[in-house]
């Protein structure tokens, strides 16, 4: 009877909602971080004082702030808001929003915003039923999304919208927003009592990762491991204890993926073995196929190193078949092995940049005919045609060469390879200028 009572008569009972939801901030002051998008003047936030949304996409990392920069905007908008999750929501469900619009449009002359969380997983389908109500105003869409929509949503509802990208909070901000749930007794922990130094904070915002949901997430977690005669302070220990190893935001088939493996392939062309480790680390932590890292690392052997040092492609080519004999977690090793020789190898894209050129030469001009002599004159009556004659085979001269023309007539005189003074290619570049010099093709 008496816990009947206290829940039936307790004027203020506990919120069972998450801290991260409770803590969610419900006006532009209470929001912290994105001052690039959401600061003083800047263009979101002058349309959402003044009522006049646009539609967009609201593009970032989980955690960043997007749904709730929707739910404030619809705390202040005039218009009537609407929320669809595209995981759940139908073709049905969208014409339903659309249908209730336009009533609302021409009864009452109010807009409607549509917030759209994960857009990108609306199908081609759902996004084409959108499009015409965007275009004509029926609806303002608001999208929300964790993958690059330049990828995800198709183009003629991406040019009717707005790309809005939101960033990764700093350490600091992510500090502001712990202390907050810390002080707050309404919505946050503020009546329990709770206290940690700055290494505390520090460690659950490194962890965090510029994640607000993962910080608070960490911080409600840690709360409730204190029992009811335990000193409230929150230590280094607990916040391991909790939040275990770090998660590195990578996802193998989204945009994080991308921009990882561009990282890989650019430390490795600039020469910075470090880097390339590093962003090598972070693809075999998240279970990145290992078929998927060494083609990459045949192709910068082939693309950024080349003939500066032929045997880069040699290294990767075996390191490639060696990930695959013995597996991983040893693969790792010959994996680390290649990545450090491409790094530290000498650099030239000549080849890379020479067949480039040839292909576009190729698809765009009338390159004319294989000259005579180099034609194939192994078959009957070949030379009756005139195939091969004139061909000078170079084995037969002094060095193993003689002038003659290789490329068609049109293109007579075009040098597709420039080989660079790197490694290797230095000597490349040396002989060819000799042989350029004696035969102009």
């Amino acid at each position: 009877m008496e816990l009947f009572s206290q829940n039936l008569f307790d004027p203020k009972p506990k919120d069972s909602r998450p801290l991260a939801v409770r803590m969610r901030p419900q006006t532009l002051e209470e929001y912290i971080g994105q001052e690039e998008v959401i600061g003083q003047g800047k263009f979101l936030r002058r349309m959402i004082e003044s009522d006049n949304i646009p539609s967009m996409i609201l593009y970032g990392p989980p955690g960043t702030g997007k749904t709730t920069l929707a739910h404030i905007i619809a705390q202040t908008t005039g218009s009537q808001f609407e929320k669809l999750n595209a995981v759940a929501a139908g073709t049905a469900d969208i014409r339903k929003v659309v249908e209730s619009a336009q009533e609302r449009l021409r009864l009452h002359q109010r807009r409607t915003i549509l917030f759209v969380d994960e857009i990108h997983r609306f199908n081609k389908g759902q996004q084409d039923v959108l499009l015409p109500y965007v275009e004509n105003g029926t609806v303002i869409l608001i999208g929300a999304t964790t993958e690059n929509p330049y990828f995800e949503v198709n183009s003629p509802l991406l040019s009717r919208m707005r790309v809005i990208r939101l960033t990764r909070l700093n350490e600091q901000g992510i500090i502001q927003i712990i202390q907050q749930a810390l002080t707050d007794g309404e919505r946050g922990l503020g009546q329990e009592g709770i206290s940690c130094d700055n290494a505390v904070l520090a460690k659950i915002a490194a962890i965090a990762g510029g994640d607000a949901r993962t910080a608070l997430n960490i911080l409600e977690q840690a709360a409730a491991m204190f029992g009811p005669d335990q000193a409230r302070i929150l230590t280094p220990e607990i916040i391991e204890t909790v939040a275990g190893e770090k998660l590195q935001a990578y996802d193998k088939k989204g945009d994080n993926h991308y921009d990882v493996v561009s990282a890989f392939i650019k430390s490795i062309r600039g020469s910075d073995p470090d880097g390339a480790l590093h962003y090598l680390a972070r693809m075999l932590e998240a279970g990145e196929d290992v078929k998927f890292i060494a083609r990459r690392l045949v192709i910068s052997a082939a693309e950024d190193i080349g003939n500066a040092d032929p045997q880069a492609i040699v290294v990767a080519m075996a390191v490639a078949q060696a990930v695959q004999f013995i597996g991983m977690p040893e693969g790792r090793i010959p994996l680390a092995q290649a990545v450090t020789y491409l790094a530290c190898a000498p650099k030239s894209n000549a080849a890379y940049v020479a067949i480039d050129e040839a292909i576009t030469d190729v698809r765009k001009l009338d390159c004319g005919p294989v000259p005579q002599h180099l034609r194939d004159s192994n078959y009957g009556g070949a030379h009756k045609l005139g195939s091969g004659k004139g061909y000078l085979y170079p084995h037969n001269y002094d060095g193993g060469f003689v002038e003659q023309q290789y490329l068609p007539d049109k293109l007579k005189n075009k040098i597709y390879y420039q080989p660079t003074c790197h490694g290797f290619e230095t000597g490349f570049a040396e002989r060819l200028g000799h042989i350029r010099k004696k035969n102009p093709n």
